[in-house]
């Protein structure tokens, strides 16, 4: 029931023909989740987390480490370095309710379609086959598929979703859409591929009776057969991280990006997916080209984020 996320379901981002959702790994230094349904509005793929509040619950995740980049205070990106994934306390508080309190963590598939909106749209992820996720959590939780307010609503919130059992020491699960089910409560019904074909946001849900507390973390995720794998967990070594420490530093000072050595091949991709500057052979790169805003730098088994100003 997260209606804190405003959505318009009747708007389905076009799935690309090459389907090209990249499984996310929390190690990787990667902050966005990559589907390749992006819509335009550079909103897809991005962590956040919800909850019961809005409709009279108490329920809290407390993080390892304060949230919060130079441009969004809500940004997960410190708590996935820390945890090689998305990982915190949490516990369950009732409140007002009339159901089980919940805590949550996703993201959106498509995003908007403006940089300017909250209106997250839905996008055909059929191609994807299901989801394979790498979590850990201390109670039994689930992977919901998120349509949107007013789908959601109409199903009285009785989405399809899949359990995820406990896990204290971790494990790797798949899933195909076919394995989404619905609770039986609601009134309107949908199978899991119907959802995958209109499907706005994936969700990791926590929810179990008042009082309820204790630890997750979602190390990776993808599509169904994405080869998700476990990480080292909250204060480990990340396997990313290894790799640019070991082999590759990289620094932007104003639009110069410098690497500290030359790398054979670099580029610059924008958070459609898009490459918008190449190199071959360069120990720096000048970016004063591009237009301000988030990009990816990728090179010789660097994956790191950073922003232009």
């Amino acid at each position: 029931m997260n209606k804190k996320i405003l959505t318009a379901s009747a708007f389905l981002a076009a799935a690309s023909m090459s389907f090209g959702f990249e499984t996310w790994q929390g190690d990787a230094m990667v902050y966005q989740v990559n589907t390749e349904l992006d819509a335009g509005g550079e909103k897809s793929g991005y962590w956040f987390n919800y909850g019961d509040d809005a409709d009279g619950g108490a329920s809290t995740v407390t993080w390892p480490v304060d949230k919060g980049t130079e441009w969004s205070p809500d940004a997960l990106d410190p708590i996935i370095d820390y945890c090689n994934g998305v990982c915190g306390t949490f516990k369950l508080s009732k409140g007002t309710l009339t159901y089980d309190p919940f805590v949550g963590i996703g993201f959106n598939v498509a995003g908007s379609t403006d940089a300017d909106s909250d209106v997250m749209v839905a996008a055909d992820a059929t191609a994807m086959g299901g989801v394979c996720i790498a979590y850990s959590v201390d109670v039994g939780a689930s992977l919901e598929m998120g349509l949107g307010d007013a789908e959601d609503k109409a199903l009285g919130y009785d989405n399809p979703f899949v359990t995820l059992a406990k896990s204290t020491a971790g494990t790797v699960k798949e899933f195909a859409w076919s394995g989404f089910k619905q609770a039986g409560w609601g009134d309107g019904k949908i199978t899991g591929e119907e959802a995958a074909a209109k499907l706005v946001a994936l969700k990791f849900k926590i929810q179990a009776k008042d009082g309820t507390s204790g630890e997750f973390n979602i190390m990776a995720i993808g599509a169904n057969g994405g080869g998700c794998a476990l990480t080292a967990g909250k204060g480990g070594s990340a396997i990313g991280a290894k790799a640019i420490a070991g082999s590759l530093k990289a620094q932007l000072s104003g639009r110069t990006l410098s690497f500290g050595k030359s790398v054979a091949k670099a580029e610059i991709v924008n958070l459609q997916g898009q490459v918008v500057m190449a190199a071959s052979s360069v120990k720096t790169m000048d970016l004063s080209k591009l237009q301000a805003g988030v990009y990816m730098v990728r090179a010789a088994g660097l994956s790191q984020q950073i922003m232009l100003k």
